[in-house]
């Protein structure tokens, strides 16, 4: 048998994919029609787009090592293409590369996890790994698994694909990408918890503490993007640490037999896997639209596109509240059952545990401030103020869109009725040890969050409609903006992205990779002068950078065997033949 029964747990990543997907493809028909003069490159584009979608649900549903791998490697491979859509790009096609050569280690660290449970028992089905870990200690098989799901999800250090990844993407991809494609490394690490009986206590532990790095490191690195959809591509890995927390504070409950741990870690990431694969969706929309109603990603050079795109302003800032955790959104309910774990795991607990969760939750604490810097300048450089430079903004068709609406309306509905999401995330959150939807009605007040913020919401539109209505019985008079003794103000002088968070980047510069080009102004009256600045990936220089630097450096040492005389390739041959006869003979 390759399948097994649908449970909780697949059905409930299963009608995430759908939503997305569903959504991308009424966005990606809109987006599309840019790229009309491709007929043939477009249908590969659209089956493709139906491959990965098929694989992906095909992985939900197998019982079998073996059919997995086969269905991860076609996921692979359908998101490779839809990443090289514009392939005469050089940028595209390296992205695509890296992307497709980190899927494959992805695999490789999957196979050889599988190999260890089918050389013990014999057998391929996932049936098989309960068996296991009763004669053996599984947890080196469970770190491998969790590293070949961690290289997909983008936990830190396995995330340098997708800065690359996203940008490259087509704005519906990098949106499928981001909300769903991703998530199904977390669905593998979740399975497996599912099937393993190992030292949850931990195994909780190591993906907590990964998971907090990747959060703080992703957000942090967000902050530095000059790039709309790069900057987006850093906040995955910053909710794929929030996530991650989640799953650890889950399996730190379920390896100490404490169900209500067990409940709110588990359920906030299962809830927030939700939310997050469907604002960070908006949010991708939304870049597509702005690319195409400004032909430019570089925040630096937008600004005041909220006049020109208002229902894409709207959205983008409505995705900005909610992946910044703030109620009334989605994101501030998994947010607030995250937090109630931490913070019930800290009551009563050892010194190490106290720390432990103090830690963990200044890491929260940290991320959702810093998302709130990050979203506040993205927003307020992009839509608000004056154009920086001369675009000719529009807004885009109602194809483009109705799905940013409807996905905007089902997070809106999860922060005004989280516990109807809860009881509908209640079945896969059965599938944990220790974890029940009865304890999790029983500990978390749901239903009260879900009333403040229904009640926060018709408070802003009475405040909203008070004063329309007190503006329409004024005169309104409109004048030039105060220049602050700048008679001749020009867009140049507003804050740019850079300007706007230059206190942060000096305050984590240790942290932080940031390179200048500047040439300061001479003289009394300067004639010109310039800075520009560029982030790089601290992470990505010192782990793959440099040591693929120095794997370079001594292969060139040998380049001169490559030099183009056919004799010489001759005698390699001869010398390669004789060479293997006398190993031959000495071994025979």
């Amino acid at each position: 048998m390759f399948s097994q029964p649908l449970t909780g747990l697949s059905l409930w990543f299963m009608a995430i994919f759908t939503i997305v997907f569903a959504c991308g493809a009424i966005y990606g028909i809109g987006y599309m029609r840019h790229y009309s003069g491709r007929p043939l490159r477009n249908t590969l584009h659209w089956i493709n787009y139906a491959v990965a979608y098929l694989s992906m649900m095909t992985l939900c549903v197998v019982d079998n090592s073996i059919a997995f791998l086969v269905s991860w490697e076609i996921m692979a491979l359908s998101s490779f293409f839809l990443v090289i859509y514009e392939s005469e790009k050089p940028e595209t096609i390296k992205a695509g590369i890296n992307f497709f050569i980190q899927s494959h280690i992805s695999v490789v660290l999957l196979t050889a996890g599988f190999m260890m449970i089918a050389a013990e028992t014999g057998s391929y089905s996932f049936a098989a790994i309960p068996r296991y870990c009763v004669e053996n200690n599984g947890m080196a098989a469970f770190l491998l698994l969790f590293a070949g799901f961690a290289v997909k999800a983008g936990f830190v250090p396995f995330h340098t694909w997708l800065p690359y990844a996203h940008p490259a993407a087509p704005a519906h991809i990098s949106g499928v990408m981001s909300g769903v494609i991703i998530k199904i490394g977390i669905f593998g690490i979740l399975r497996m918890i599912t099937l393993f009986s190992i030292d949850f206590v931990t195994a909780g532990a190591i993906i907590l503490a990964v998971s907090a790095i990747s959060g703080l490191y992703g957000v942090m690195m967000a902050i530095l993007q000059h790039n709309l959809k790069k900057l987006l591509a850093y906040h995955s890995i910053e909710n794929i640490g929030i996530i991650g927390m989640g799953i650890g504070l889950g399996c730190i409950g379920a390896g100490s037999g404490n169900t209500v741990l067990a409940t709110l870690g588990f359920a906030g990431a299962l809830l927030h896997t939700l939310n997050h694969a469907l604002f960070k969706s908006v949010l991708f929309f939304c870049s597509g639209n702005v690319y195409h109603g400004t032909h430019t990603l570089d925040i630096e050079k937008l600004g005041g596109l909220a006049k020109k795109m208002p229902w894409t302003a709207a959205l983008f800032l409505i995705a900005s509240v909610a992946i910044c955790g703030l109620p009334p959104m989605n994101g501030f309910i998994s947010e607030f059952l995250i937090y109630s774990g931490l913070f019930g795991w800290m009551q009563g607990a050892e010194l190490g545990v106290t720390t432990g969760a103090v830690f963990s939750i200044l890491a929260l604490v940290m991320i959702g401030g810093l998302a709130i810097l990050c979203f506040t300048k993205a927003f307020g450089i992009i839509f608000l103020g004056s154009p920086r430079t001369e675009v000719d903004a529009h807004e885009m068709g109602a194809c483009r869109i109705v799905p940013l609406v409807i996905e905007a309306l089902i997070m809106l509905s999860i922060g005004i009725c989280p516990s109807f999401y809860a009881k509908l995330a209640g079945s896969a959150l059965e599938c944990f040890p220790y974890a029940s939807n009865t304890a999790l009605a029983s500990t978390a007040d749901l239903s009260f969050v879900g009333l403040a913020s229904l009640i926060f919401i018709l408070l802003a539109g009475l405040i909203y409609t008070a004063k329309s209505r007190h503006n329409s019985r004024h005169q309104v008079s409109e004048g030039p903006t105060w220049g602050c003794g700048y008679t001749e103000g020009t867009p140049r002088i507003q804050y740019t992205a850079t300007s706007f968070v230059k206190t942060y980047v000096q305050l984590f510069s240790f942290v932080l990779g940031n390179k200048k080009e500047q040439e300061l102004p001479k003289d009394i009256f300067p004639a010109s002068g310039h800075f520009e600045s560029e982030s790089y990936d601290k992470l990505e220089s010192n782990l793959i950078d440099r040591p693929l630097g120095a794997y370079r450096s001594f292969t060139d040492r040998f380049s001169f065997l490559q030099n183009g005389k056919m004799q010489y390739y001759v005698l390699y041959g001869i010398i390669f033949i004789v060479f293997t006869l006398i190993i031959s003979f000495i071994f025979s």
